[in-house]
This record gives structure tokens, sequence and C-alpha cells, in this order.
């Protein structure tokens, strides 16, 4: 299984047994707010573990120290893949929230993405509302380069109008990026 380690989490692939730590979070409304997604139940957990076990796109975050999967990072070439760009993101669960582990998670995937893939620019978006995102991705030093409005819905009102949503979108080149590491 490949395997990123930091000092204190082990990035891995999915595996089906991860259903129930995704449950843990994925079934919070306070974490699928942002996302394209509503709560999972115990079920639909199963069914997106299993799904994430065979998408190369998803890694599970796990503590070293319990093993424990505390979240989960997306990580995406974009079309067309000749242009080096590749998509992030990420969700954790809020029991882990405020130690450091998103940071360094993060900053593990781009080590990954910029020494071993060569991937020329990253990208992320996230809603400004979502405060902790947007902080996070410029804690990584992403740039902010734009803020789109109404750009897309998930969700929808009690009438069922689209509630839409607007959105910050970040990026970093390679160039950025290992200047910072100088």
């Amino acid at each position: 299984m490949e395997i990123m380690e930091t000092e204190r989490l082990w990035i891995r692939r999915f595996s089906a047994e991860d259903w129930k730590d995704l449950h843990e979070y994925l079934s919070q409304e306070s974490v699928v707010k942002y996302e394209p997604y509503s709560v999972f139940n115990a079920d639909e957990s199963r069914t997106e573990a299993l799904k994430r076990s065979s998408d190369r796109a998803f890694w599970a975050v796990c503590l070293k120290s319990t093993t424990k999967m505390i979240g989960n990072l997306y990580f995406q070439a974009s079309e067309p893949k000749v242009f080096g760009v590749w998509e992030f993101g990420y969700v954790f669960n809020p029991d882990f929230q405020g130690s450091g582990y998103a940071t360094e998670a993060c900053n593990q995937l781009l080590n990954y993405g910029f020494d071993n893939l060569k991937m020329r620019r990253v990208i992320a978006n996230c809603d400004p509302e979502n405060t902790r995102s947007w902080k996070l991705l410029e804690r990584l030093k992403l740039r902010r380069e734009g803020h789109f409005l109404q750009t897309g819905y998930f969700k929808y009102d009690s009438n069922g109008e689209p509630i839409w949503h607007d959105t910050y979108s970040y990026g970093l080149l390679r160039s950025e990026w290992l200047r910072m590491k100088e």
C-alpha cells in the first residue's frame, strides 16, 4: 500500500474498513456544510469507503499513535493533464481539528506532488464562509487568486430553491514552492 509519512501521521490509500472512521465525521452536518453532499448514514459511509478504496484521488489521514483515520485528502490531476495542474481538498474530523494535523497532512501532500509528480501548479477552492479552510490554504502559502460570486449550488432551501455559494480560488506554482523550501 502506498504510504506517506509525517512526524505524527500516515497518509495512505483508503480501505473499505475505513468506513467507521469516515462515518464518524461525514455523519455531522457541520462537517459536510460546505461539501457537495449531505450527511452520510452508516450504509452510505460503507459504500463511500469502498468507492474511495479504488479511487486514486482519495487519501486517508491516520494518526501514527493509534492508526485512527482522522480525515481525508483529495488530490487529482486536472484536464488536460499535460498542463501539470492538480487540485486538492480535505475534510477532517472536528474532534481532531486545531492540532495542526490538516496543515501537516496537506504540506506532505504538496511535497509529494511537487517533488514526486513534478506538478507545475496546484489549485484549491473553498467557500468564503469556510474560514478554517481558507486560513489553512493561506498557512500553506497558497495565493488567493479570485473570489467568484454564486459559482454553484449543492443544496436547496426549504422552498426547493438553490442555495448559491461563492468560491475563493487559490493557487501555487512549483517555482514558488521551491523558493519557499530554500
